[in-house]
């Protein structure tokens, strides 16, 4: 008996790890590992490596980018591309600003005369993009155990909700998209057809590539694709977090204070998502697990479309995403990288906060101190989500899992500590802008 369990527990474990394996080996990772374009810190090692003073090992590139990849730089900060022909990818995605937000908006405006807001906040680009896993749910087959199972939620996927498998699909999203670009497939391909880059586009994809629509949409959004995935100013790997890892840095007493309460289980517990361990690789830690979660954050005023109470941004369960049939997803959201965190003015996926403190102050008190975060005195608690919803809430996981007589887990000063520890995952170009 005790063999026939144990055997059913190996199996079990052997095809989680296969199936998560699969999943991070996707199309962005295996792009990038046919075209040796990951380094060491991402995970494998493709690129060649040099010896440091002391014996240490750093990385360099062993291979340039490829001419898709530069032309695709080139066409994520065209604004031609748009209907306003004032808004590129880089418009939202910053290059200055982590490829995140350059503004403390919770929404950005796009349309054909920017006056269109959106629906969600604008995430960083930097690191994720080429180790997110395809969006997957796996449940065993047994109802016995997905009723007693809690470690296998939804994961992975593009954007806040999952729901594009491949960067060569998101890419389509903001090009068309009402409140974004706002274009058409034949008005992007034009535009590039009339703009500098057309050349560099025949070069690249043929002499006949303006003839054919569909294919020349098509390879617009691949030099995108090709450009987010090998570009180095997209996971740089520069902070002082990266350094200290690789023993060129140390942290302060007060940044190694903020790690340990980031890491405490019983505290902070914020690595039991936001990962910051090397991976059994070696690879740096990207600080997010690719999972979604539903935590609860308030209703945002400043998004126009929270204004009509019937609305409801319910994350895996639509808007934007429809294929979801389960009414126990709605309202997650991925998790979210922290790296370059402390240089964002606009956090969580409806913008609700605009400072790391607001945001580490809700996470340790949100259900000790109702009243300070929701409205009518704290009665109204989640009150982004209908009330037939609110049960999918986090309040199992620690620090959301306190009873309200309880006392936060952080004080003020422990806060302090905690920001001062994910300033270290700033990257150098943003240390240099603060």
């Amino acid at each position: 008996m005790t063999v026939r369990m144990s055997a059913r527990i190996t199996a079990r474990i052997t095809a989680r790890i296969t199936a998560r394996i699969t999943a991070r080996v996707t199309v962005p990772t295996l792009a990038l590992l046919l075209a040796g374009g990951v380094g060491c810190r991402d995970g494998f090692a493709m690129r060649a490596t040099a010896a440091r003073p002391g014996g240490q090992q750093t990385t360099r590139r062993a291979t340039a980018e490829s001419d898709t990849a530069i032309l695709g730089r080139a066409l994520f900060l065209d604004s031609t591309l748009s209907a306003s022909g004032r808004m590129s990818c880089a418009t939202c995605h910053s290059p200055s600003h982590a490829y995140g937000p350059p503004n403390a908006l919770a929404v950005q405006r796009g349309g054909a005369s920017l006056t269109i807001p959106g629906l969600r906040a604008v995430p960083s680009l930097r690191y994720t993009l080429p180790r997110t896993p395809i969006w997957a749910y796996p449940r065993s087959t047994s109802l016995a155990e997905r009723l007693t199972e809690t470690d296998n939620g939804p994961t992975g996927g593009f954007g806040w909700d999952g729901r594009f498998n491949t960067l060569h699909d998101q890419a389509a999203f903001p090009l068309l998209a009402a409140a974004e670009m706002a274009s058409s497939e034949a008005a992007v391909v034009h535009a590039v057809e009339r703009g500098p880059s057309a050349e560099q586009f025949r070069r690249v994809f043929g002499p006949s590539i303006f003839g054919d629509l569909p294919r020349a949409f098509a390879a617009v959004r691949q030099a995108i694709e090709r450009f987010e995935l090998e570009d180095p100013s997209l996971r740089p790997y520069s902070s002082k977090y990266d350094r200290w890892l690789d023993g060129q840095a140390t942290l302060t007493a007060q940044e190694r204070r903020g790690l340990s309460l980031f890491n405490d289980a019983t505290r902070g517990n914020c690595a039991s998502c936001h990962l910051s361990q090397r991976g059994a690789d070696g690879s740096h830690p990207l600080f997010t697990d690719f999972q979604f979660e539903a935590i609860g954050v308030p209703r945002n005023p400043e998004i126009p479309a929270n204004r009509d109470p019937r609305f409801h941004d319910l994350g895996l369960c639509g808007p934007l995403r429809a294929d979801q049939p389960s009414k126990s997803y709605c309202g997650m959201f991925k998790t979210p990288t922290l790296r370059n965190v402390a240089s964002r003015q606009v956090f969580f996926h409806n913008g609700r906060f605009h400072t790391l403190r607001e945001v580490l102050r809700f996470y340790v008190e949100r259900d000790l101190r109702p009243d300070e975060w929701y409205p009518h005195g704290g009665r109204d608690q989640y009150d982004d989500l209908p009330p037939a919803l609110r049960g999918n809430v986090d309040r199992k996981t620690l620090p959301l899992a306190r009873p309200a007589a309880g006392t936060p887990v952080w004080t003020d000063a422990e806060i302090d500590d905690v920001i001062a520890f994910l300033r270290t995952l700033d990257d150098a170009d943003q240390v240099a802008g603060r």
